[in-house]
């Protein structure tokens, strides 16, 4: 009976079980009948709207301009945004400093061609740089003839760039460094393949004369393709050899200003309006002593003594400086000198056409007395509100004054275009920030009253206790908290600073490297911003670039290693914003019982003065919802090759591009055939969709703010 009673108590279990779930069947289908049939209503008021400002939308660039002072195989830096990514240069720790003004150095990643009986390598501080003493001195041992005869292709040095350069057929390299000898020299320098098998392009370097340190140009053209090469300096001849400064760039790049062409291409596609630099944590530092000093990153790059980033773990050579990014705010045209002499002291100029090319503005961030773990008291930070006031005077004093000449001297007599700072990175809540910040602020004000300034403390919940022009705000977080930040701005104050929103991104499992889940949520945070764009005037995505090879932060917006590169769906997202800075938001009204719905209006004009209709919805859920729009005071054109419907979604939420496959989630555009003022449209389950509609007309009525509803859009 015992057995009997277990074996229906078993019967009953499983009916049981085999009920519920057909239950829930019932209830999970009907809940998906219901969502399937979703509708909301857009009504679009075009006679009410208001400008967006200018400067809207922007990027974030965190410095990452490294030497590694580790095993290079340690991937100590974050995401070789610099070195390695947008700038060409090819070769990694030029300088032989990785380790440092000290000797013995560290020349990572730099190995040796032969073995102890043919030559030794070793570093001293000889070089004639004042700032840069260290140079690589090569001791060949063997020669081309006698009894230690060096081995075929000779001994030497190479350097495998940043996880190997990209060399690719037909295109032409710039060499460019530095060499000193007791004898004459014959030296070969070299492109070949990671193992030295291949040679893809050779040129020899012959001088009796090179007692003084002389600078050498060659040009190597190459005969093949290969993603993983290495450059090489070799001889066969005995003797004493040092080496400093060593170069590697393509002669193709972007513009020909010394940008890697792909990468820049696809900052111009997102038309950034600033461009905030150079962090972040970098310019805080672990320890004030490590902390970034714009003064030591001024001059000629060969002088810049470079300093530990110990916030992330690398050494800087500090190549792209403070100059650099101020060149992000000129439009002047400067000639790229690939030289390392006095005359021609603007080497390396990252971002030295970005305004002309990206229109974007400088927003320069820097120290305010306050690192991670130590701090300056009030009472004694007038020396780094100085240092503060010295870097205004470089960028916008005039050329006679002490700071300016000094920009004058690096070719660039006219006052640069420099007006935002932000005074710190998020010390807000640190003992001595408020303290700090005050003094800074009122140096500032005083000295440049046309400057905004940003304080590092959140004002988008309760008023600031201190003076400010704008107050930053950063938001890293899951997807479905961001996707409700829709409305974090709805009910801030309109009176007092304005919000700069300078570092969002949803990060975690959601995030994955890259996904579309990610993308959704801040397209859904975006369009928050845009409709609070009153009180919300700039925002950036962070980070920007990431080397795959290096992947230190997770996501990032654009992927890349030496000879590939994608967007991740995040940066897609950025793509479908590009017409908000500048735009006239639309009064709307998104009718709908969904939480998962927002959607925006606005209107801008392209090069050719066309006025487009821009809708952009996203919707955040499982089901395609029937969407009716309804618009008003605005006539569309019938045009039918003049209106696009751009859908960004894929099959699975978790989605991500890859070098594999890196279309697999990017927007996929199509015509919209019956444009009209009334329109039925179905939206994709997950995805962003942007009507761009052109207008009938180019005048579209400018703002109404008396009678414009935040919370009708």
């Amino acid at each position: 009976m015992g057995e009997k009673m277990s074996n229906c108590k078993a019967s009953c279990s499983v009916l049981l079980v085999f009920f519920i779930v057909g239950l829930c069947s019932v209830c999970q289908y009907s809940a998906a009948q219901v969502d399937a049939n979703q509708t909301a209503n857009l009504i679009i008021n075009a006679s009410i709207s208001r400008p967006i400002p200018e400067t809207l939308f922007g990027i974030f660039f965190e410095v990452s301009f490294l030497l590694s002072i580790q095993d290079f195989d340690s991937h100590l830096e974050i995401n070789h945004a610099g070195a390695g990514g947008i700038w060409a240069e090819l070769v990694s720790n030029r300088g032989f400093e990785a380790g440092g003004q000290n000797t013995p150095s560290n020349i990572a990643p730099w190995s040796i061609i032969g073995d102890q009986s043919s030559l030794t390598v070793s570093t001293d501080r000889s070089s004639c740089f004042e700032r840069n003493k260290v140079a690589l001195q090569m001791d060949v041992l063997c020669d081309s003839k006698g009894s230690n005869i060096c081995p075929a292709g000779g001994v030497g040095i190479y350097n495998p760039g940043f996880w190997g350069m990209n060399i690719e057929q037909g295109k032409v390299y710039k060499v460019v460094l530095f060499v000193r000898s007791l004898g004459s020299i014959n030296v070969s320098v070299s492109l070949t393949s990671l193992d030295g098998s291949k040679m893809l392009a050779t040129a020899n370097i012959l001088d009796s004369d090179v007692s003084n340190w002389t600078k050498v140009e060659v040009l190597l053209e190459a005969t093949g393709t290969n993603p993983n090469s290495r450059l090489q300096l070799t001889t066969s001849r005995k003797g004493v050899i040092w080496f400093d400064q060593v170069s590697a760039m393509p002669v193709d790049t972007y513009k020909g200003h010394g940008f890697r062409n792909e990468l820049i291409e696809m900052l111009d596609d997102i038309k950034p309006q600033f461009i905030r630099f150079p962090g972040g944590c970098f310019i805080e530092g672990e320890w004030l002593r490590n902390a970034f000093r714009w003064k030591e990153s001024i001059g000629p790059w060969e002088e810049r003594p470079g300093h530990f980033g110990d916030v992330w773990m690398y050494w800087t050579d500090d190549g792209l400086g403070y100059f650099e990014f101020l060149q992000v705010g000129s439009s002047l045209e400067i000639r790229l000198a690939h030289s390392v002499s006095e005359e021609d002291i603007i080497y390396s100029y990252l971002f030295l056409q970005l305004a002309e090319d990206l229109g974007s503005r400088p927003i320069w961030v820097f120290n305010n007395g306050i690192s991670h773990q130590d701090q300056v008291d009030t009472t004694a930070v007038l020396p780094f509100v100085q240092e503060a006031l010295d870097g205004l005077e470089f960028a916008r004093g005039d050329s006679n004054s002490k700071w300016g000449s000094v920009r004058a001297a690096m070719g660039h007599p006219e006052p640069f275009d420099l007006k935002y700072v932000a005074v710190g990175n998020e010390d807000c809540g640190k003992k001595n920030y408020r303290g700090n910040y005050l003094k800074f602020y009122n140096a500032i004000r005083s000295a440049y009253p046309d400057i905004k300034i940003i304080s590092n403390c959140d004002g988008s919940s309760r008023s600031l206790d201190h003076p400010a022009d704008y107050y930053d705000f950063h938001i890293y977080t899951s997807a479905s908290n961001l996707f409700s930040m829709t409305h974090q701005f709805d009910r801030t104050s309109r009176t007092g600073p304005k919000a700069f929103v300078s570092e969002y991104a949803v990060t975690g499992k959601d995030a994955g490297t890259g996904s579309l889940l990610a993308a959704l949520a801040e397209a859904g945070f975006l369009i928050g911003l845009e409709k609070n764009s009153d009180i919300v005037e700039m925002a950036s995505y962070a980070p920007l670039f990431v080397n795959v090879n290096d992947r230190r932060w997770n996501p990032d917006a654009i992927v890349f290693n030496s000879s590939k590169h994608y967007g991740t769906p995040s940066y897609w997202v950025q793509k479908l914003f590009r017409e908000s800075s500048g735009a006239n938001l639309l009064d709307s009204k998104l009718q709908t019982n969904s939480s998962t719905l927002v959607a925006s209006a606005i209107t801008w004009q392209n090069s050719d003065g066309k006025t487009y209709l821009k809708i952009k919805i996203v919707n955040f859920g499982n089901s395609k919802v029937n969407l009716k729009v309804s618009i008003d005071g605005l006539g569309l054109s019938s045009q039918l090759s003049e209106s696009t419907k751009t859908v960004l979604t894929s099959s699975n939420l978790m989605d991500e591009n890859s070098f594999s496959d890196p279309k697999k989630v990017v927007p996929a555009q199509t015509l919209v055939e019956n444009a009209d003022k009334d329109m039925d449209l179905v939206l994709t389950p997950y995805s962003v969709t942007s009507f761009d509609l052109l207008t009938e007309s180019n005048s579209i009525r400018m703002p109404q703010t008396d009678s414009f509803s935040r919370s009708s859009i």
